[in-house]
């Protein structure tokens, strides 16, 4: 048992060291884009493709069917996934390689890191033209950006990094540490579920509703540990720079961490409004239809586009914190183990 579980903490970190090196890159293949498409296949079978056919469904039913849609995602994500594991009974280093690999997959630190400074680095060289910038952002938000100026894309850059802090960093790095890929691959099941399900619109609206609520579920804790961790990390990142304050950080989060739509979305994105002194939310248009938003934090400035790296530092602080807690309660489990096994 000791021995499992040193072997999942090396895999661990050799998967937190290859997520910060290369991420994700585009040349190749990525598990979660397969399960997008598993997504995709099972809501035409499973809704339909046409309109006629959408209509004639109750809501009932499509709650029905976008339930077991879900459950048949998440049943053949974790057991594709255990399969996969299985490589440790045929040698344990290759076990350790495919795990490093499987855990680099589940965290997009890197990733969320490059897409968002694709945003700054094209605000910076836009000299007027903002058309290249949008774009960029467009890659990364679901809101319609045709329209935004400067600051309102550096802000949806900086929303957009303490969001994705906690889903797509601090969450698939607890349920990575707690159950392997297994575990860490249902939660970018779940996400991915929510992400092309979970909208509030006429096709969606019953259809999505189960992946909806099971990501507000498997997010509820993870989302406010990185509001926690978060929060250390902008204390941490004051002591050296002005940039950051802890106080206003934990102050923010107190006030604001509800306001918004989600239970958890609020959370990480009021601990960087406060760290940094921003205001964030508010009405946003998603495919052509105004959304209303609380706001969240004070405007104590206007944002700017140093702010998408000031977001960037502040989400990679509250990850070496977190990982550094999980390896010391890890590093005690196999203590206890071993004198316990001894």
């Amino acid at each position: 048992m000791k021995e499992l579980v040193l072997y999942h903490t090396i895999s661990l970190g050799l998967g937190i060291i290859l997520d910060q090196i290369i991420g994700d890159p585009h040349s190749m293949p990525h598990p979660i884009r397969l399960v997008g498409n598993l997504i995709s296949f099972l809501e035409k079978r499973l809704l339909g493709s046409d309109d006629s056919s959408i209509k004639a469904r109750t809501p009932k039913e499509k709650r029905g069917r976008g339930a077991l849609l879900w459950f048949i995602v998440v049943l053949t994500v974790m057991i594709v996934t255990f399969l996969i594991m299985l490589t440790y009974m045929l040698n344990i280093y290759l076990g350790i390689v495919v795990e490093s690999i499987l855990t680099c997959y589940i965290l997009a630190a890197r990733s969320l890191c490059r897409e968002s400074m694709a945003v700054y680095k094209e605000l910076k060289t836009a000299g007027g033209d903002l058309s290249s910038a949008r774009y960029a952002l467009s890659m990364i938000v679901g809101r319609d950006t045709q329209s935004l100026d400067e600051e309102e894309i550096a802000k949806a850059a900086v929303e957009t990094v303490a969001e994705n802090t906690s889903d797509g960093v601090i969450a698939p790095l607890i349920y990575t540490a707690i159950g392997g890929p297994v575990l860490g691959f249902m939660y970018k099941a779940i996400n991915t579920m929510d992400s092309m399900l979970g909208y509030k619109n006429e096709r969606y609206e019953d259809f999505g509703f189960f992946a909806a609520k099971a990501d507000d579920v498997v997010n509820f804790i993870p989302s406010r540990l990185s509001a926690v961790f978060m929060i250390a990390g902008s204390a941490m990142l004051g002591l050296f720079s002005k940039d950051y304050s802890g106080k206003k950080a934990w102050e923010i989060w107190r006030r604001d961490r509800l306001n918004h739509n989600s239970p958890n979305s609020a959370q990480t994105e009021s601990v960087c409004a406060g760290a940094l002194g921003l205001r964030l939310g508010g009405t946003h248009l998603y495919k052509g239809v105004v959304v209303e938003k609380p706001t969240i934090g004070d405007e104590t400035r206007k944002t700017e586009i140093q702010d998408i790296k000031r977001s960037n530092r502040l989400m990679f602080m509250t990850e070496a914190l977190m990982a550094i807690v999980i390896f010391i309660i890890l590093g005690l489990i196999f203590f206890v183990l071993s004198k316990c096994l001894y």
